[in-house]
């Protein structure tokens, strides 16, 4: 009985091994240097049209800030609450306005605004491949986080046939 449970025990053990060494090494996919920056430029450009200066800043999927854009006239705390922005919304993989209202309706999510870098306006917008999160863009500088937004996503159409 003994050497039945060794047995069993050994078979576990490699089987578990395998798996443990299967997922070692990962692959992931990240935003890229070149597609970051045209990103932040097409961010800016449509806050300029709908006459915001506002800062735009593109982090990678683990939030590391890769593109910062700040347009003339835009303020010196843009580039900051942009960076936040992205960072938020890449770390939680969804739009920071989402964040914002869940915290604002749900008592078990309003600790959210205690998180170190995690910055609850509109303005964040996850970058992503299928469900995948490549990184985020952060708008700061528009009169709302609103209007925030809506240049993060009006840019980030441009550039959907890109991120399939």
């Amino acid at each position: 009985m003994q050497k039945r449970l060794s047995l069993v025990t050994l078979a576990i053990g490699l089987s578990l091994a395998g798996t443990a060494g299967a997922q070692a090494v990962r692959t992931e996919r990240n935003i890229s240097l070149d597609l970051a920056n045209q990103v932040a430029s097409a961010t800016v450009a449509a806050c300029a049209a709908g006459g915001y200066s506002v800062a735009a800043t593109v982090v990678d999927r683990a939030g590391v800030a890769r593109a910062m854009h700040r347009a003339d006239n835009a303020g010196p705390h843009t580039l900051g609450s942009s960076l936040q922005k992205a960072w938020t919304a890449a770390s939680a993989k969804t739009t920071t306005t989402t964040l914002m209202e869940a915290a604002q309706k749900n008592p078990a999510s309003a600790n959210l605004v205690n998180l170190p870098g995690f910055l609850l306006l509109g303005g964040g917008v996850p970058i992503k491949v299928g469900n995948e999160t490549i990184g985020a863009v952060g708008v700061g500088g528009a009169p709302t986080g609103a209007a925030d937004e809506q240049c993060a996503v009006a840019a980030l159409e441009k550039f959907k046939d890109q991120l399939k």
